[in-house]
């Protein structure tokens, strides 16, 4: 049976990587029914007419009349602005990809997840600034949730969720990103464009610093707690420059299975959308003889404070993980607009922690949407006091 697919972000690396699939796949596999996107009009409408939704929505009301000009004659509806979106997210689907990049992305995923549906979940900032939130209403709702990022898609494939007691531990890769092996004085002299050129994936610019600093994996292992339900004490991270191995689960007997293939987002998007199936991708075989070595190191905390930061907040909870998520959204588009150093980036996010931390209902977990968003907003006000402060 056709499913029907509702993409949230459809132009960003997530959104066109999904649709790439669908195109490869046929007209008879997936249904696109609505499309969003924040401020990428020309695209959206691009996409628009060669998928043929029933609804495209654009969050930024500053480029609202490009698109209307551009699908003008058609017969698509247009919505614009924050209701809008959250509107795209209970649009009847089969299927729900969330690629929306931030905390942005919180409430159209939660709109998702009232329809009890499958949903591809690429954004792991809804876990990490909602994680008790989040996982509630995915219980209540009885919604299928399948994680999208290659790690947490690694583990989901590996672990065995009906025997708990059988793991030991979950083992998430990292690929070091592209200053591993750099000091701390070449990480102080890091440029916008040295950090913005992975060695290995193809990302957003955001998602690209966050490698960059390691705090990418540091939010990869507050979502991976919340996903699998494990305390930071079951879950390492270890560094694996080739990125082949994606993650691992160790079991008590002393098995360690792991989900191996090339460095690509589509398999992982291709597992989430034919789930329980699977699908066929344009995906490179792996070529182990090729490859030749698999290396492994432990990461570095001291030159790469973003992971302690993070597992800081984890075992915080409460309001820390969101308070840390939103502080490094406005210090990472900081630095990407030049306007602090590389080496800012964990040093703002531990300011803007240290001034929460006396707070009692810091520590208290945050289950209204209010809550979060209250948190997040006061987050970012202090992140910027930060860096108007320290340029």
């Amino acid at each position: 049976m056709t499913k029907r697919v509702t993409i949230l972000g459809s132009t960003g690396s997530i959104g066109e990587n999904t649709l790439s699939l669908i195109a490869h796949s046929g007209a008879d596999t997936f249904n696109v029914v609505c499309l969003t996107a924040n401020t990428n009009a020309a695209k959206l409408a691009e996409q628009a007419l060669r998928f043929k939704p029933e609804y495209v929505v654009l969050a930024d009301p500053h480029h609202a009349q490009d698109l209307k000009e551009r699908l003008a004659g058609t017969d698509i509806k247009i919505g614009i602005g924050r209701e809008a979106l959250i509107e795209a997210g209970s649009w009847p689907a089969d299927f729900i990809m969330a690629a929306i990049i931030g905390a942005a992305g919180l409430e159209p995923t939660l709109a998702a997840l009232g329809q009890g549906k499958h949903l591809g979940l690429a954004n792991k900032e809804c876990l990490v600034c909602s994680g008790d939130l989040f996982m509630e209403k995915v219980k209540s709702t009885g919604t299928t949730l399948l994680p999208v990022d290659s790690e947490h898609n690694a583990i989901f494939q590996v672990l065995n969720q009906k025997r708990r007691k059988d793991v030991r531990k979950l083992i998430l890769t990292a690929s070091g990103g592209p200053f591993r092996e750099f000091s701390a004085e070449q990480l102080a002299k890091v440029t916008r464009a040295q950090a913005l050129s992975h060695p290995v994936w193809e990302m957003g610019a955001k998602i690209t610093i966050d490698s960059a600093s390691l705090m990418n994996k540091g939010l990869e292992l507050i979502e991976a707690s919340y996903l699998f339900d494990r305390p930071s004490e079951e879950i390492d991270i270890i560094i694996h420059p080739q990125s082949i191995i994606h993650s691992m689960v160790e079991y008590v007997d002393g098995s360690v299975l792991a989900q191996m293939g090339s460095p690509d987002m589509r398999t992982p998007i291709a597992y989430a959308m034919a789930w329980p199936r699977r699908m066929a991708a344009p995906v490179k075989p792996l070529d182990l003889i090729e490859i030749a070595k698999l290396e492994f190191q432990a990461p570095d905390d001291v030159k790469f404070p973003a992971l302690r930061l993070a597992r800081e907040a984890l075992e915080t909870g409460g309001a820390a993980p969101t308070v840390l998520n939103a502080a490094n959204e406005i210090v990472v588009a900081a630095f990407l607009n030049e306007k602090v150093a590389f080496s800012a980036i964990p040093a703002c996010i531990e300011s803007v922690l240290n001034r929460f931390s006396r707070e009692q209902s810091f520590t208290k977990p945050l289950m209204s949407v209010s809550d979060v968003l209250g948190f997040d907003a006061r987050a970012r006000k202090n992140a910027h006091a930060w860096i108007s402060g320290n340029k």
